[in-house]
């Protein structure tokens, strides 16, 4: 396939494309800021003009996209004032969607996020582990996420076969970041992610099944490692961080408090690697 990616300048975008190329896809990258030359073209996606444009064709980069990954944000809060977090990624996510409608684009894969579900999760979820059902919005970050699922959600019924599958990625790590897991035994660790984490290039395998996978309509699946990126076992950090709440009977020793269950099952995905 001719997939787009946007945001291929990121931790996880970088991960998505060199996992596709290894595919055998043909692979384009959308960002502010890139390598230079084949396969990448710096676009301002804050730009519907220039992002329709990029979809379409770029002489001498591609003529045309079977299929697009959207990637590009501002990638949390507090990097810019909670508002222009809010405008820019929306308006982004707008761009994105409408201008893969309009360029016939009708297999897409939208990095949606944890904070969509309830992070930092000052109020406890209904039950543990989180899955997919429940959503809520506790910071202008996740407002956007779910505002952006919700136009995707809409935009899918616009042509005959569009496929959306927004993905809630947990906290990415890199390949070079697991000294963070030097922490795990705190009692406090990743608390608000509910001890959840995925690996950059297990995150773009979840890019790719969602790929392989897509069909008409729209679909969410949470994207975290199978095991939780704490110490302590999963029953144990429920009981610490959310008391009364209702946990399921089958979950694993050290099963993700964000449910992985739905990919899992649905598309097959089985994390390649672990921290432990």
């Amino acid at each position: 396939m001719r997939i787009g990616v946007t945001g291929s300048g990121g931790k996880l975008g970088r991960a998505t494309v060199e996992r596709l190329r290894a595919e055998g896809h043909v692979v384009s990258g959308f960002d502010l800021a890139g390598i230079p030359g084949p396969g990448f073209t710096r676009v301002d996606l804050t730009d519907f003009g220039q992002t329709l444009d990029a979809f379409l064709s770029v002489t001498a980069r591609h003529d045309g996209l079977d299929a697009l990954v959207h990637l590009a944000a501002i990638p949390v809060n507090g990097l810019v004032p909670d508002a222009a977090t809010f405008h820019n990624n929306v308006a982004v996510s707008f761009n994105a969607l409408f201008a893969a409608h309009r360029a016939g684009i009708r297999t897409v894969v939208l990095a949606s996020s944890i904070t969509a579900m309830g992070f930092p999760f000052d109020e406890a979820p209904p039950s543990l582990p989180v899955d997919e059902d429940y959503t809520r919005a506790n910071n202008t970050y996740g407002l956007g996420k779910v505002a952006e699922e919700a136009i995707a959600g809409q935009l899918v019924h616009w042509a005959p076969g569009t496929s959306i599958t927004a993905l809630r990625f947990t906290n990415v790590v890199a390949a070079d970041d697991y000294d963070t897991f030097e922490r795990a035994a705190e009692p406090g660790y990743r608390r608000d992610l509910l001890g959840s984490w995925v690996d950059a290039r297990d995150g773009a395998q979840a890019v790719s099944l969602a790929l392989a996978h897509a069909a008409p309509g729209f679909e969410v699946y949470n994207v975290a490692a199978p095991d939780s990126g704490c110490a302590a076992p999963s029953r144990e950090l429920a009981q610490r961080w959310f008391p009364g709440t209702p946990v399921a009977d089958d979950l694993g020793e050290f099963e993700s408090l964000m449910s992985t269950r739905r990919i899992r099952e649905r598309l097959g995905f089985v994390a390649e690697h672990d921290w432990r």
